[in-house]
């Protein structure tokens, strides 16, 4: 057996495992990591919102650079 089926085979048992003990849970548990998993969720989003704003100022940057480029180029050959 390959390391990639020992690897899902793990991540099966894993899941599973999980699942067997989420559903054995009381209901203050459940809310518990329902709590974890929305936070995780919202941090995620909030972290690509971020990386999305990054990479738009970036390119407008880059923009602004390539207008100054092309007017000076515009400039020098008037």
């Amino acid at each position: 057996m390959g390391n990639k089926a020992k690897g899902l085979l793990a991540l099966l048992g894993i899941g599973a495992l999980a699942y067997w003990k989420y559903k054995n849970s009381t209901p203050e548990e459940k809310q518990a990591v329902k709590d974890k998993i929305n936070t995780a969720k919202d941090n995620l989003n909030k972290w690509g919102n971020d990386v999305k704003n990054k990479a738009n100022e970036v390119a407008s940057q880059v923009q602004n650079k390539v207008d100054d480029a092309k007017t000076k180029a515009e400039d020098s050959l008037s």
